[in-house]
């Protein structure tokens, strides 16, 4: 019940904002908000480059490279 009661305390807060049109309280919450929006950026920035080089860089040659190196010492 107290969670319940916690819960739409901070439900009212939020929706109050949002109706006063003031969502960050300084400049430092909007500092915040904004570097939090440039690394979400990145992140999906950088998976989308992972995704298209794993699926779209398919010109060059799959040629198949042996596994392990050789061992020169073996050979007379």
């Amino acid at each position: 019940m107290d969670n319940l009661k916690e819960l739409e305390s901070t439900a009212e807060e939020v929706l109050g904002k949002l109706r006063s049109h003031k969502l960050f309280q300084s400049t430092w919450d909007t500092a915040a908000f904004i570097i939090f929006l440039l690394f979400l950026g990145t992140v999906l920035l950088l998976l989308l480059l992972a995704c298209l080089h794993c699926c779209c860089c398919s010109s060059r040659s799959q040629k198949v490279n042996p596994m392990g190196v050789s061992n020169l010492a073996l050979e007379p």
